[in-house]
């Protein structure tokens, strides 16, 4: 059996950490970071780490002396070595507030759970593309907590229950507007007469890592631009392709009944991944 990291212990995956008094149960009260490791170190540690203090500070977290980002990242490193997961794994940290009611927490310090999972290091563009639908029926909201990735995550759930019952491989989730957001795991970016365009943070899209650095790549030798994208606009699109800081880019083959090439999105992945991996 695996181990996770509560609080700073590495205990068995399988010990109950919360009680029914938790405010991360009762209310989706905290929030969580995604992370890649690779030969020990997380990539983009100190982005990923700057994103978490800034969701804690809109979730009004009080942080103790002793939960700082150097002890995270020794905890991450600790767990990662007790699963044997150093090479290569995904990170997920947890941050809850811990117990009380809606109007009476116990205080406000956050408690933290840190799973690993091993990984393939296969650094190579997916061959067989990515299918995907779109998932209308619950939409995200664009506001202060768009951008930060709370536990507050049901638009992405139902996308992914949808996803798995049409057997897509993925599913895009739309703003309050009924415009693309991004989807259920991934930043988006279209590829449409070699101009590339992904949603700007203010159409309510998760501030991945992955599309920053991708943003900053583009603009040094490409077309790109941060844009709100329609249904119409990625049905028309000429390639698409999904963002995030495990998978790093993954090709679109299908939506719908719109299907994509991928020959600019093959010139970008080697240079881009190089950017990554060194």
């Amino acid at each position: 059996m695996p181990f996770i990291n509560y609080n700073g212990n590495i205990i068995d995956a399988g010990v109950p950490v919360a009680t029914a008094a938790s405010r991360g149960l009762r209310y989706g009260d905290g929030l969580f970071e995604t992370m890649k490791m690779l030969k020990g170190k997380i990539v983009h540690e100190a982005e990923h780490l700057q994103r978490l203090w800034h969701g804690m500070e809109l979730l009004q977290f009080e942080l103790r002396k002793h939960f700082s980002k150097e002890k995270l990242i020794a905890a991450i490193q600790a767990l990662a070595q007790k699963n044997g997961h150093q090479a290569a794994a995904r990170i997920r940290l947890n941050v809850c507030r811990g117990e009380g009611g809606l109007y009476d927490p116990a205080n406000h310090f956050p408690n933290f759970i840190i799973e690993t999972w091993p990984l393939q290091t296969n650094n190579q563009l997916n061959i067989n593309g990515v299918v995907a639908g779109i998932y209308e029926d619950a939409r995200k909201s664009c506001d202060i907590l768009s951008n930060i990735k709370h536990n507050n995550y049901l638009p992405y759930v139902l996308a992914a229950i949808k996803a798995k019952k049409e057997k897509w491989n993925d599913a895009l989730v739309l703003n309050q507007f009924g415009r693309i957001a991004d989807s259920t795991i991934s930043n988006i970016f279209i590829i449409k007469n070699e101009k590339i365009v992904t949603p700007p943070l203010a159409e309510g899209c998760v501030s991945g890592i992955m599309r920053q650095k991708m943003i900053q790549f583009l603009q040094k030798q490409y077309h790109i631009e941060e844009a709100a994208l329609t249904i119409e606009d990625i049905l028309k699109a000429d390639e698409v392709m999904l963002t995030n800081s495990i998978s790093i880019i993954r090709w679109v083959q299908q939506i719908q009944q719109s299907r994509y090439q991928s020959n600019m999105i093959q010139k970008i992945y080697p240079a881009f991944a190089a950017t990554i991996l060194g």
